[in-house]
This record gives structure tokens, C-alpha cells and sequence, in this order.
């Protein structure tokens, strides 16, 4: 997990500039969340773990709607960023460091939903870390609890197994900025750098480099399946408005 500890850690300072308007986002992607919640029968008063939290993109907007939320994630520089970026939020939200393979050895609490979303689950290269992911989400699931997350739309990408996404073009105060990835395949893994170029008063370029495996949906339906949850669903953008197919899991 160094790469994607390293990924992170260094891209947490800059992670908002990969939106036109983050804090925009931390509020739309979170009524999006809560509609699911709500249409799933959870209310405000519902205990929440985000295991993937990264900078607080969906916990801050979550804990802005009143819900309780606890935040975990493996990349302590991602942690840190969330805390200060809840603080200047105003809203108060648990913030610790922990891998979502082993979720239990941090927390001794269950929960009415964990979620882990913006495609977290497939940073576990291998079929059996991806299992354990599973395990330890489900372990920390309350009895009739819900899991939330969401991943790229895999089943379409390998059919193509694209060399890039196309870039994000920004205006900023002081100029442009560019956002853009290449991705360098290895059968069902690859390798994702992220781009960004902000061409404002100076030139500057970042570069970040992560790994990932492409999980199909059957695959991830199946864990859940297998670890005693009684129901999986997915939802598309057009029934959303989120980015990324959505999974739902009830234990």
C-alpha cells in the first residue's frame, strides 16, 4: 500500500484543484449521498464511517447535513488536510488513520452506513486484498447497516483498456489550470498518473502516480454476497448525478 499511501499523502494539499469548485462539490456530492440514505430508510440520526474519507469530500458534506460522521483513511497527509479542511468547514467530524482491510483493529463501534466512495475499493491490487476489504467493511456494519460506495465504470473501460482521460480545463483566479491522467495497462491493473498545470502568474506542473485494479461489478457484488449481506444494487449517473456507478449493500 506505499504507492497509494505516497499518492495521497502527496496530493492532499492540492487534491481540491482536481474540481472546478470543490467545496461545491463537498455540498452536491453529499445530497446525493443522503438521498440514497434517505430512500434506504436512514435518517440524520444514522452513525456514519467514511473508510475512505481522503480529504473530507463526503464527510464534510455529510456532517453539514447533520449527520454523524467518523472519518478514516490509510494516508495520514489526507487526514491532516481533512481535519483543518473540517474546521474551517465548522462542522465537527472524528478524524483517524486506519486501512480499510482491518477497520476493526481502530474501531470497536459498528455503524448504520460506512461508505467509501470515488473508486477507493479497486486501489486493492489483488482479488484477496479486495476480500478482505470486503470483510472488514461488512464486520463493521450494524445488523440491517448499509455500505456506500462507488467505483469507475470498469465493466465499460476494459473493453477499450483507454491510455488516458480526457483533461479538465479550469479557470482560476490567476489563469488556467489543466487536470488530466494517462493510464499504462497491465491486463486488469494499471498504473494512473495524474497531471496538473497550472499556467497562472508562473508555470507549474504536478505529477502524482498511483496503481489500481479494474473491478468489475459482479466481482464486488459477489464479495458482498459472500459475506452475509442479503442485498447489492447499482446505481448509474443518470439515476444520481454522481460521477461513478454507485454500490449499494444492505447486511
Amino acid at each position: 500500500m506505499d504507492i497509494i499511501q505516497s499518492f495521497y499523502d502527496n496530493l492532499a494539499p492540492q487534491y481540491d484543484k482536481l474540481y472546478s469548485d470543490w467545496e461545491s462539490a463537498v455540498c452536491e456530492e453529499a445530497k446525493i449521498l443522503d438521498r440514497v440514505f434517505q430512500k434506504h430508510g436512514f435518517q440524520k440520526s444514522a452513525q456514519i464511517l467514511d473508510c475512505a474519507c481522503g480529504i473530507g469530500t463526503q464527510a464534510i458534506g455529510l456532517a453539514k447535513l447533520r449527520y454523524c460522521v467518523t472519518a478514516s483513511d490509510i494516508s495520514v497527509g489526507a487526514i491532516s488536510e481533512g481535519r483543518k479542511r473540517a474546521a474551517d468547514a465548522g462542522v465537527e467530524i472524528r478524524f483517524l488513520p486506519a486501512d480499510f482491510r482491518s477497520l476493526s483493529d481502530v474501531f470497536a463501534e459498528k455503524y448504520d452506513i460506512v461508505i467509501a466512495m470515488d473508486n477507493a475499493l479497486p486501489h486493492m491490487l489483488s482479488s484477496e486484498d479486495l476480500r478482505s476489504a470486503v470483510k472488514s467493511i461488512t464486520g463493521q456494519l450494524k445488523e440491517d447497516g448499509m455500505f456506500v460506495g462507488s467505483i469507475r465504470d470498469y465493466d465499460m473501460l476494459l473493453e477499450e483498456k483507454p491510455s488516458y482521460a480526457p483533461p479538465y480545463i479550469y479557470h482560476t483566479g490567476e489563469g488556467r489550470r489543466v487536470s488530466f491522467q494517462t493510464w499504462d495497462w497491465n491486463e486488469d491493473r494499471y498504473t494512473l498518473i495524474q497531471y496538473m498545470i497550472d499556467d497562472g502568474e508562473s508555470l507549474s506542473v504536478s505529477r502524482f502516480a498511483c496503481e489500481y485494479r479494474a473491478v468489475r461489478r459482479e466481482e464486488l457484488t459477489n464479495l458482498f454476497l459472500e459475506h452475509g449481506c442479503r442485498d447489492v444494487s447499482w446505481l448509474f449517473a443518470e439515476e444520481t448525478g454522481f460521477y461513478q456507478p454507485i454500490v449499494v449493500v444492505r447486511k
